[in-house]
């Protein structure tokens, strides 16, 4: 016999597993949405741990070969980290020799991130591993499920950061 999720009788002081109860189709969405988040940061960590980098530095190189030139206060609010762990990351990345940094043109105070050929390197190896993870993420729906998924997802950003 088979039992689904509602089914399932828990002693006291028991947690479901994700996708169970209130960790699954009967939780509340924001919970939902930050559970997927970590599972998916925890992925990241497991996948890209032997290359000694990080799900937030990955993120920051992504953004900084997405937009070459691109300034610790814009790194900040794209990868949603704040300025002083982009500081650290920057720090650390230059020291690995995977960014470079340079003056702004008119604002010398602002400085410019670009990726060296080693960071185009490194991001390459990271994002086949990353790419990895999303393709299991993409397999848990259909083509056009992932679609709308996206564009919901999209359309919560976008709505939530009106209300700011």
């Amino acid at each position: 016999m088979k039992y689904k999720n509602s089914d399932i009788q828990r002693k006291p002081g028991t947690v479901p597993r994700p996708g169970e109860g209130r960790r699954g189709p009967e939780g509340h969405l924001g919970y939902l949405v930050r559970q997927a988040s970590v599972a998916v940061r925890a992925a990241m960590e497991k996948a890209l741990a032997d290359l000694e980098i990080t799900p937030p530095q990955f993120s920051v190189l992504t953004m900084i070969v997405a937009y070459p030139g691109v300034s610790g206060a814009d790194l900040a609010r794209l990868t949603f980290l704040t300025p002083q762990t982009i500081n650290v990351i920057v720090r650390n990345l230059e020291k690995a020799g995977a960014i470079k940094k340079s003056a702004h043109a008119v604002h010398g105070r602002i400085l410019r991130l670009t990726a060296t050929a080693r960071g185009v390197a490194l991001l390459r190896r990271c994002r086949a591993r990353v790419n990895e993870i999303e393709d299991r993420l993409g397999r848990l729906a259909g083509r056009e499920e992932e679609q709308v998924v996206r564009q919901w997802l999209g359309a919560v950003a976008e709505t939530l950061a009106a209300d700011r």
